[in-house]
């Protein structure tokens, strides 16, 4: 078939209508409600962070240096979230392909990572990551697709106001479990959760 033209029957297909018909199950014990964040390896962090600043008008909020990330991380925003595009300066220079290093989805309370991450255990999903990162201080549950994909849920993402100003790494509060962030919460941040049987003993 030639470039450019639909063939039209091959959308009507079986296969096409069967992935069509896919749905999440009913009484899921989270909703996500945006894809949040999207964090890139990249080859050369000084030309990507000028490209996407000078081309796309992002905005640094964070730099991780070599010594919390290896080659770098810059957290970009194009909006109040701490972060909508991150890069790591990780990338292999002789690659064909720069690789994806995680996608995050954003869900509305707290109550919903603890029970995502409940959820993904008992589907056989292992945990990568639970707990706050530091940079945009959001509380999080990682864990990698069956192509071996980093995914992310999230809540509580620090939110940028129009002066620009950005939390300081001295109120980061990294934690490695989902009970010690909602514990030990970064100031303005309300780690209540509204049904405390989701935390674990």
């Amino acid at each position: 078939m030639p470039r450019g033209i639909v063939d039209f029957s091959a959308l009507r297909s079986e296969e096409v209508r069967s992935l069509r018909n896919v749905r999440p199950p009913a009484g899921l014990p989270f909703d996500i409600k945006k894809i949040g964040h999207v964090v890139l390896q990249v080859r050369d962090i000084g030309r990507s962070v000028d490209f996407y600043t000078r081309v796309l008008g992002f905005q640094v909020s964070d730099v991780y240096p070599d010594s919390m990330m290896a080659g770098k991380m810059v957290f970009m925003r194009c909006n109040a979230d701490h972060h909508g595009v991150a890069l790591v300066g990780t990338a292999e220079s002789d690659s064909a392909h720069r690789e994806l290093h995680h996608l995050a989805f954003e869900v509305a309370t707290l109550d919903e990572v603890f029970r995502a991450r409940e959820h993904l255990r008992a589907h056989g999903v292992a945990i990568d990551f639970e707990g706050r990162r530091r940079a945009g201080c959001q509380v999080a549950v990682e864990f990698r697709d069956p192509d071996g994909h980093w995914l992310e849920i999230y809540w509580g993402l620090d939110q940028i106001g129009t002066d620009g100003t950005v939390r300081p790494p001295e109120e980061w509060r990294e934690s490695f479990t989902l009970e010690d962030a909602a514990d030990n919460p970064p100031v303005g941040q309300d780690t209540t959760l509204h049904d405390r049987t989701l935390r674990r003993q």
